[in-house]
């Protein structure tokens, strides 16, 4: 089928994993070491950055500081001993929308700010799968910036204009933005509002093939409203009755 969409991007933490409270678990026992507190908004400040951006921001409430080297290592081996006791949940519409994506042939590429070595445990501990993964260490500057979506139309040899993303963050919102991409914000941890080419929704349920083909194809004539849980909804997004999950 012919249509606008070229490509789908998928971020991973918040996004298609619901990995915030091991961040925030880890972030919390390391600040420890670092004789430091640690909160929420500490968290909520991080949300879609790097490990590097992690750890300047750990050692800059530190009490007790450490190498830099020595805090990233506590940070990843507390983040893959908890993904690999298990607890790495799948948020809802993740699995599905992938399938979806992956069974119609439409090239299809996880970008994300994590650190490779633990994208991959993730995915194996998830079973998912992605011919194309761009990782916190493949690129100069991540998320805000708009590199690592650079770099993932280029690898999947695509237009940027012809790519939806899904992301969670703000950073991730802007970082897809910047590299021309349309982009599907699922909200986390912190409010994102609609705007020119971006569509909000509350869950990945909201959101399937059909969708991501019209909102890739805006001039489309609109047919229907949105379902619940869907924000900004530009012109083409129109047959909501097709998609799966809405609520």
């Amino acid at each position: 089928m012919t249509d606008g969409l070229a490509a789908v991007l998928f971020d991973m933490d918040g996004l298609l994993v619901d990995t915030e409270p091991l961040w925030l678990e880890t972030e919390t026992e390391v600040m420890a070491l670092l004789g430091a507190p640690w909160s929420a908004h500490d968290q909520e400040a991080l949300l879609g950055g790097s490990m590097n951006r992690t750890v300047s921001y750990l050692l800059a409430k530190a009490t007790r500081p450490a190498p830099p080297a020595t805090v990233a290592e506590w940070m990843m081996d507390g983040m893959l001993a908890r993904v690999r006791a298990g607890r790495v949940v799948v948020r809802p519409g993740a699995r599905e929308l992938l399938a979806e994506v992956a069974a119609a042939g439409l090239p299809h590429a996880l970008v994300t700010s994590s650190q490779r070595a633990f994208a991959e445990a993730v995915l194996a501990a998830t079973g998912m799968m992605f011919p194309v993964t761009v990782c916190g260490e493949d690129v100069t500057a991540t998320k805000p910036d708009p590199e690592p979506y650079l770099l993932a139309v280029k690898l999947l040899d695509v237009d940027p204009d012809g790519c939806v993303v899904l992301e969670d963050s703000p950073n991730g919102v802007a970082s897809a933005a910047a590299a021309g991409c349309r982009v599907v914000a699922v909200p986390s941890l912190v409010p994102i509002p609609p705007a020119p080419g971006r569509l909000v929704v509350t869950s990945l349920r909201n959101v399937s093939l059909v969708s991501l083909r019209e909102f890739a194809t805006p001039s489309a004539p609109a047919t229907g409203p949105p379902p619940a849980g869907v924000h900004g909804t530009p012109p083409g997004m129109s047959r909501w009755s097709e998609q799966k999950g809405a609520s």
